[in-house]
């Protein structure tokens, strides 16, 4: 008997939809997910409780402690950040974005100097939030060894557009650059005895008076 031979399809290339279609579903795979809004809340919240725990019980706070004060459980914080070090660096970047975000209504709603006072201000708290994080922070790992390019690259152009603004309307000195004044301000702000965020406050506002000390004399900033 003749054996009758099965019909093997050819092989066709892919059509141009069929590229497109599979490129297309490529993109999607790679692009990251959005959370959902019930996730992005329990994401926020354990940043607000990490931000708190951190500033009074340290980075090694147990990860229940977060939860708890999140209202969310332990799987939920493991499952967001796997490890402490991402908790970490997430506080820290979402810190610094809240006060890099501060500055256009303050400069909306407020005179140029005392836009700049009241950001400063704002920057002072973010001081407080950064030494409940110092101890990660200057452990040597690796995994924050991009933070102070971040903060720079984020508070660095908004200081020195409010400070340019300030100077142009006559009301601050000329001869400060925004990275002079982030370190000085962080410099007033180191811990002492006795003092809080109340007295980096004080300090900070001294600071901006002497700001103001002979702005109409001062040469116009380059």
């Amino acid at each position: 008997m003749q054996e009758r031979r099965r019909a093997v399809p050819e092989k066709t290339a892919p059509t141009r939809a069929d590229s497109t279609g599979s490129a297309d579903q490529g993109a999607r795979e790679r692009a990251p997910r959005r959370l959902r809004a019930d996730a992005q809340r329990n994401v926020d919240s354990l940043l607000e409780a990490a931000k708190t725990v951190f500033g009074t019980s340290g980075v090694d706070a147990p990860a229940k402690q977060i939860a708890d004060l999140a209202g969310v459980g332990v799987g939920t914080l493991y499952r967001h950040f796997p490890q402490r070090s991402d908790l970490v660096k997430a506080v820290f970047q979402r810190e610094v974005d809240a006060c890099a975000d501060a500055a256009p209504a303050l400069s909306a709603a407020h005179e140029p100097g005392e836009a700049l006072e009241r950001w400063l201000l704002r920057y002072t708290e973010f001081l407080a939030t950064k030494r409940g994080l110092a101890t990660a922070l200057h452990s040597g790992d690796p995994a924050f060894d991009a933070l102070p390019g971040y903060f720079m690259q984020r508070l660095g152009p908004t200081l020195d557009s409010l400070l340019e603004t300030a100077t142009a309307s006559g009301e601050i000195r000329a001869e400060i650059s925004a990275k002079d004044l982030l370190y000085a301000v962080a410099n007033l702000c180191l811990p002492v005895e006795g003092g809080g965020v109340a007295y980096s406050r004080r300090m900070v506002a001294l600071l901006v008076d002497g700001l103001r000390y002979g702005a109409g004399t001062s040469p116009s900033r380059s």
